[in-house]
């Protein structure tokens, strides 16, 4: 998607939850390494080679810490909690007109986020400041779960509720072998922690719809404001969309 959007003339902020510089699993700088799932490699030779080749603290340099930007809510256990909670919600709104300068927010996948993304309060509240703000939001991989549990505490209704999306289905989720990188140590589930594609199909109820697309080689929804994408071989195609809807309006894809 970055390729698309600099090509597009978009500049690139990166976050990240501490401000920690993000750094790439080592099966994604491997073209010989077979997904299980699809019994094929998954990263292209040049991908590989730009990984290993690349520069990660120039790329991510000037990044924004997502600590910095908001508050987590408070605990109803502390002390003037209904005060906290004001003030939570003030401080949100300021947070949200940092955002007035962007343009779109893109989540970046893979199986990272399952650690620091998917239930992370900050992040969700960076979402839905984009989605009050009718502005496009595109998740990769596993970050669609971002989607499905950014909610307000007064409805704790899903975002994606009657909507179209897509994501990892039970025939692209591994069975063993599952794992990833945590601290910079390898941290193995065996099989994810959690079934993306059950997750989806309960949030866009009643009136939504969950797309698979299984046998497809790349699947990719965009239903205003969202535009979601299956895994990492979508990604391309989840960057042309997203200049799309940007440049020319486009509204609803794939579906």
């Amino acid at each position: 998607p970055l390729d698309h959007l600099k090509k597009a003339g978009y500049e690139i902020d990166f976050v990240t939850g501490t401000g920690a510089l993000p750094f790439p699993d080592g099966v994604s700088m491997d073209d010989k390494y077979k997904d299980p799932p699809l019994g094929r490699p998954v990263t292209s030779p040049e991908m590989a080679k730009r990984g290993k080749e690349q520069n990660w603290e120039e790329v991510f340099k000037g990044r924004i810490s997502l600590e910095e930007w908001f508050e987590v809510r408070p605990y109803l256990s502390q002390d003037n909690y209904v005060g906290a909670l004001e003030n939570y919600y003030g401080n949100r709104d300021k947070s949200w007109e940092k955002i007035e300068e962007y343009d779109a927010l893109l989540l970046v996948g893979g199986s990272g986020p399952v650690v620091d993304m998917v239930n992370n309060p900050r992040l969700h509240d960076l979402i839905l400041g984009f989605y009050y703000a009718d502005k496009p939001i595109a998740a990769e991989c596993y970050t669609v779960t971002c989607l499905a549990f950014a909610r307000e505490l007064d409805t704790r209704t899903s975002i994606l509720k009657n909507r179209h999306c897509t994501g990892h289905t039970m025939e692209y989720d591994y069975t063993s072998g599952w794992g990833i990188l945590a601290n910079g140590a390898p941290l193995t589930f065996n099989s994810p922690p959690f079934a993306l594609e059950y997750i989806l199909r309960d949030a866009v109820h009643p009136e939504g719809q969950f797309h698979g697309n299984v046998g497809r080689r790349t699947s990719v929804i965009l239903d205003y404001p969202f535009i979601t994408s299956r895994s990492v071989a979508s990604s391309s195609l989840c960057g042309e969309v997203l200049v799309k809807a940007l440049d020319e309006n486009l509204r609803r894809y794939g579906w």
